[in-house]
This record gives C-alpha cells, sequence and structure tokens, in this order.
C-alpha cells in the first residue's frame, strides 16, 4: 500500500496503517495544513466518482468546518469544474478529491489556490512542512464553520465553453455529429451528456454509471481502449471519446476505430487555435514534438516546460502562450482558465472538424506523424533514482549530437528522436518516454535506457 506527499498534494491507496496510505488521519493533518496556509474563509470541495469519494469528501469538509471555514461542497465534479467553482465562488481556494487516472484503490487531494490554480512548488512544501510540524489551532465552538451545497457548477462549466471566441457551436450543430464516448464510471458520465445536448451532438455513452467500479484501466491508453475501439469500428460514429476519472484528461478515437493519438489532442486544438490567434505554445518535456513543428508552421515560438500542470501554467504565463497542455491528453486554453479541461478540448476540436468539413482520420493526417513509446519501472526502496539520473546524464553528455536537458529527470534529445526519464509525482513509478518516427525506434531507444536503470538496481 502506498502514500505519496508532493508538493501538488497528497495521494495514497486507501486502508492499511496510518502513514503508510491514504486514511482518515492523514486526510485530517493534510487537510489542517492546508487550510492553515490559506488563511481564508472559504474553500471549495469537489470529488470523482470513485468509491472512497464520500468518506473522504466528509473527512475534509469535517476538518475544513472545524477550522472554521465556509465550505462549498459541490458534489460530483470534474477537476476542471472544480477549479473554475473556485473563482466563481470567489473562493481561498479549493480542494479535489481524486486521484485522476489512478486505479480505484487510489484517492488523492489536489490543492488550489484562490484563482482555481495548483499550489506553487514553493506553496506546497510549505503545506509539507505544516503538515509535519503538526502545530494546528482550530476554532471554538462559537467560530466553527458550515458546509453549503451547490449543484449548479456542472451547467455553469458547460455554459462557459459554449461562450468561448473560438466554439464554434453554429457550425457544430449544423455538421449533427454523432459521436461514442467512454466516461469510465465516473463524473464524465455526467456531464459530458449536458455538453453534447448543448452542442447538438447525439451520442452513446459507455461505462456512464458514476458508480466508481472502474470497467477498465482508468488511463486513457489505447492498450485500455478496446472496448470503445471495437464499438466504433462497428460503425455510426464520427468521433470516439475518452476521458479519465476526473475528466481533465482527453483521447480521441477515429471514425474507424483507430486511436487519434492521446499526444495529437493537444497538438489538434492547439491547431485550430493557432489558425485563429497567433502566439506561443507550451507543453511538457514529455509531450510530443508535433507540438513544436504545428506552432512553428503557425509562426509561433514553441517552449518546453518541466512536467506538473503548475509548471506548464507558469510557463505558459510567462511566454504569453495562447494554447498548451501536455501529451497525456490535457489542453490548457487561458481564455478559459489555467487547468487541463476534457470539455474545452472536446468543444474546440469538434469546431475544428465542423469548420474543415473532414473526417477525424482526414484530420488526423494533416499532423506530423511520430510515434511515442511510454514505459516505467516500478521502484524498490532501495532504488537511488538520484544516482541513476546523474548516471544517464553522464553517458550522453559528450555525444555530439544529443543535446541534455536536466530541469525534470533527464531529457536526451537527438535530432530524430528523443527519450525522458523522470520520477512520477504520482506513482512510485520511473517513467520512461521516448518518441522517434517509428514506434520500433522509439521502444528501442526508451529500452535501452531502461536497461540502464536495471543494471544499477
Amino acid at each position: 500500500m502506498t502514500l505519496i506527499k508532493s508538493i501538488s498534494g497528497i495521494r495514497g491507496t486507501i486502508g492499511g496503517h496510518t502513514g503508510d496510505t491514504l486514511n482518515p488521519l492523514d486526510i485530517v493533518k493534510f487537510t489542517t495544513a492546508y487550510a492553515t496556509f490559506i488563511k481564508g474563509k472559504k474553500i471549495v470541495v469537489g470529488r470523482d466518482g470513485r468509491i472512497s469519494g464520500p468518506m473522504v469528501r466528509d473527512v475534509v469538509c469535517g476538518t475544513l468546518v472545524g477550522m472554521g471555514y465556509e465550505v462549498v461542497d459541490i458534489g460530483l465534479a470534474t477537476t476542471p469544474t472544480t477549479e473554475l467553482a473556485v473563482r466563481w465562488h470567489k473562493s481561498d481556494g479549493g480542494i479535489i478529491i481524486t486521484a485522476s487516472h489512478n486505479p480505484t484503490q487510489w484517492n488523492a487531494l489536489k490543492l488550489l489556490n484562490s484563482e482555481g490554480e495548483f499550489l506553487t512548488a514553493a506553496d506546497g512544501a510549505e503545506v509539507l512542512r505544516i503538515a509535519e510540524a503538526e502545530d494546528f489551532d482550530y476554532a471554538p465552538v462559537e467560530q466553527l464553520g458550515r458546509v453549503i451545497f451547490d449543484d449548479t457548477m456542472n451547467q455553469r462549466h458547460v455554459e462557459s465553453v459554449l461562450n468561448l471566441r473560438l466554439a464554434d457551436v453554429e457550425a457544430i450543430r449544423k455538421r449533427k455529429f454523432r459521436v461514442c464516448a467512454d466516461t469510465i464510471n465516473s463524473v464524465g458520465g455526467i456531464i459530458l451528456p449536458q455538453l453534447f445536448e448543448a452542442l447538438g451532438v447525439s451520442y452513446e455513452i459507455l461505462n456512464g454509471e458514476c458508480t466508481g467500479q472502474f470497467a477498465h484501466n482508468p488511463e486513457p491508453l489505447e492498450k485500455n481502449l478496446q472496448g470503445i475501439m471495437e464499438r466504433m469500428r462497428q460503425g455510426g460514429f464520427d468521433l470516439g471519446i475518452v476521458v479519465d476519472p476526473d475528466v481533465d484528461r482527453l483521447a480521441f478515437i477515429c471514425e474507424d476505430g483507430r486511436m487519434f493519438g492521446e499526444e495529437y489532442t493537444l497538438v489538434s486544438v492547439a491547431d485550430y487555435v493557432l489558425a485563429h490567434d497567433k502566439g506561443n505554445t507550451v507543453s511538457n518535456l514529455s509531450s510530443t514534438r508535433a507540438l513544436r513543428d504545428v506552432t512553428e508552421k503557425h509562426g509561433g515560438h514553441y517552449t518546453a516546460a518541466a512536467v506538473g500542470e503548475v509548471n506548464v501554467t507558469t510557463k505558459m504565463k510567462e511566454v504569453g502562450a495562447v494554447i498548451g497542455g501536455e501529451g497525456n491528453g490535457g489542453v490548457i486554453y487561458p481564455e478559459s482558465h489555467y487547468g487541463r479541461d476534457a470539455l474545452v478540448g472536446i468543444t474546440l476540436f469538434l469546431s475544428s472538424l465542423a469548420q474543415k468539413g473532414c473526417t477525424t482520420s482526414e484530420l488526423r493526417k494533416t499532423f506530423p506523424d511520430y510515434q511515442i513509446a511510454k514505459n516505467r519501472i516500478d521502484l524498490t526502496p532501495d532504488t537511488d533514482v538520484d544516482a541513476i539520473l546523474v548516471k544517464v546524464k553522464e553517458m550522453f553528455a559528450k555525444d555530439s549530437e544529443a543535446t541534455v536537458n536536466d530541469i525534470d529527470g533527464v531529457k536526451i534529445d537527438f535530432p530524430t528522436r528523443w527519450v525522458h526519464l523522470r520520477k512520477s509525482n504520482t506513482e512510485p513509478i520511473i517513467r520512461v518516454y521516448s518518441e522517434a518516427q517509428t514506434m520500433e525506434e522509439a521502444d528501442e531507444l526508451g529500452k535501452r535506457l531502461m536497461q540502464v536503470v536495471y543494471d544499477m538496481q
């Protein structure tokens, strides 16, 4: 069983011994530390459909009331909905109860500032320091907080997406799209039908009951999506749509049942945005080069950031990016908010398809074609990750064709390929991503670096 404490929040498996898993005592301590850090009066709380969600919510909300906060419980809501709700309620912060793409036994607390954005590294470190110190003050009885409920945020989120300047709702309605969506038995099954109906899109939902009993591994990767891919192959749909449990990641499937490519979610949306608004883009180091190519085609400048949404959004603000995100299917569109949002991605993608009058597979052929191999190495308690990364860096430091970037793990760039090793912020693993012009070449490069790690363990 696992408990991971990081600057982005606390994440772990449910049940087990205190300090080793995500359990009520650790939830109370971490929530108290966050509330102490915020020093405010109001906090928004939203959760995905996980089985443990009601228990975690009750502990979080009870703790915040004990700290004297007014808690706005928006119920079952996506991560981007909760981020937006913080702004709409003029709250001092927000807590999202979700473990994103992790399996059902996991849950987590993701922490937001008053802008509805993830805490900076410095702020997250301060929350961790307060939690470890355990020097807490709770409110006296006459100053206890309260919980208020607001079930209107999903609809307001949908309305905000429809009102985006580049959301071509009229063109989408004229195309009369038919889509099939896999919502993994979580909150996507609640909000995506509302979006489709507002856009005039006919739809079929797979795994649409918000039970938290995930029908398959919830990470939206091809190996986990055979059900919807087979449904698409049966015909009758223009587009397949897949979201993760908290609906901040987005993957598309072509009308013929082939994957559009998770990495190309951001690429395709960025191409649409840049065709209308010239500007710069940002993605993380583990994302496809195709975004760089598309950005330069439109006359903009591409910048890579360290992995992690807050790192991407910080860099986007620095360079004035008009669109950005992560290659895991996360689209960040500043006109809406600085957070990954599948609803924004879906609407802008459909707007692009509608305006171009093409099929999904035809659109995919218009982009540079790269292949990414995504591997992982499970860590043991004795693994010295820092030593491994130093070794890898030293291996390629004298290679005239290699450019080494160590702002987040180690990334080695070659003229036609790259490989990136980094310790995950969300799981006890090393992620090994590699990209080349063929999957065989990408996988070979990744496996080569993985062997270095195995040799050092």
